[in-house]
C-alpha cells in the first residue's frame, strides 16, 4: 500500500535496477514541473542534494545506512533522474536553488542535516543560509560555494565548458556522462556498466543533454554572482557542525579546493579519501556512509 502522507509514488522506469534502488520515490508538483524524491525512514531528517549529471541514485548507499534511524530525503532536481524534464525550463543553478527552497518549504523542513555534493552545494546552500534554524549539521562532498573568478584553472575549464564545441559534445556525444564522469573517478573500474547505465538512461534525449546538462556546464563561470553571494555569507556556517568528505583523486575538483572549505568552516571534521575521486560516496560507499552515520549520531 502506498503511503500517501509522503506524497504519491512515481512510476518506476523499466531500466531502474531495483536491487540497487529499492526505494519508493515520491512526487511533489511545483510550478515548473514534478520533482521525484526519496522519503525513506523516520527520525531526525537528513536532506541530500545531488549534483550533475547524476540524481538521487548516487545517495543509495547513504540512504540504506541512515534510514534505520533517520528520515532521508533526496530530491531529483528538475530535469534529472525521475523528475520532469520540461523543455524550455530554467536549468541554471539559481533556478534549481529556488525550486529546492520551494521543495523544502512545501515539506516544512527545519533542523535538518544537509548533505551536498558537486552542484548540490550551490543549489541547496541558499535555502540553508536563509535561516539559522534550518540546518543542524552540514556534510560536504567535493562541492563548492564560491566564485572561480580568482581560480585560473577552473576559470579556463568554465570557458571551455560554455564553448560552442562543448555544447555540441554535450548534446551529440553525451560528453558529460560518457567522458567527464568516468574521468573524475579515482578508479574508473568502480563505475561499472550497470551503475553507469542508471545515469545514462535519463539523458537518452539529445535535447535534454543540451538544455539540462550543458546549462550547468556553462554556469561554472556564468553564475559567478550566485556563488559569490554564498561565499559572502559563509560566516553563517561558523556555528554549524560540519563534516567535509573529499575524494583526493578528483580531477574535476582538485584537492586544493578543500582548503577553501577549511577557510569557510575551520572547525570542520575532514575525511580525506586518497583513492576516491569526485564521487566518494559511490567509490568508497561503506567508509563514507559510516562517516556520515557517525557524524549525524
Amino acid at each position: 500500500m502506498v503511503d500517501e502522507t509522503r506524497g504519491p509514488a512515481v512510476t518506476i522506469p523499466h531500466w531502474l535496477v531495483r536491487d540497487a534502488y529499492p526505494f519508493t520515490p515520491r512526487c511533489l508538483t511545483l510550478p515548473d514541473g514534478k520533482l521525484s524524491y526519496l522519503d525513506e525512514g523516520s527520525g531526525p531528517t537528513v536532506l541530500l542534494s545531488h549534483g550533475t549529471p547524476t540524481w538521487s541514485f548516487e545517495w543509495r548507499h547513504v540512504v540504506r545506512a541512515l534510514a534505520p534511524e533517520h528520515r532521508c530525503l533526496a530530491p531529483d532536481h528538475l530535469g534529472f533522474g525521475l523528475s520532469d524534464r520540461p523543455r524550455g525550463a530554467d536549468y541554471r543553478p539559481e533556478a534549481h536553488a529556488r525550486r529546492f527552497a520551494a521543495f523544502c518549504d512545501a515539506l516544512g523542513l527545519e533542523d535538518v542535516t544537509l548533505v551536498v555534493h558537486d552542484y548540490g552545494g550551490p543549489i541547496a546552500l541558499p535555502w540553508a543560509l536563509d535561516g539559522a534554524r534550518r540546518i543542524r549539521r552540514l556534510v560536504v562532498l567535493n562541492s563548492w560555494m564560491w566564485s572561480f573568478a580568482d581560480d585560473a584553472l577552473m576559470r579556463r575549464r568554465g570557458a571551455l565548458a560554455k564553448s560552442f564545441i562543448m555544447r555540441l559534445l554535450y548534446r551529440w556525444a553525451n560528453a558529460s556522462l560518457r567522458v567527464l564522469t568516468p574521468s573524475a573517478y579515482g578508479d574508473r573500474r568502480k563505475l561499472t556498466a550497470a551503475i553507469h547505465r542508471q545515469y545514462l538512461e535519463p539523458f537518452r534525449q539529445v535535447w535534454a543533454r543540451g538544455e539540462v546538462l550543458w546549462a550547468l556546464a556553462r554556469a561554472i563561470n556564468g553564475s559567478s554572482a550566485h556563488y559569490q553571494a554564498l561565499w559572502e555569507r559563509r560566516a553563517a556556517l561558523a556555528g554549524i557542525p560540519t563534516l567535509i568528505v573529499w575524494g583526493m583523486r578528483d580531477s574535476a575538483f582538485q584537492p586544493y579546493l578543500l582548503s577553501r572549505w577549511q577557510q569557510a568552516a575551520p572547525h570542520a571534521r575532514v575525511l580525506e579519501l586518497a583513492g576516491a575521486g569526485h564521487w566518494p560516496h559511490e567509490e568508497e560507499p561503506a567508509e563514507v556512509s559510516a562517516a556520515i552515520r557517525d557524524f549525524v549520531a
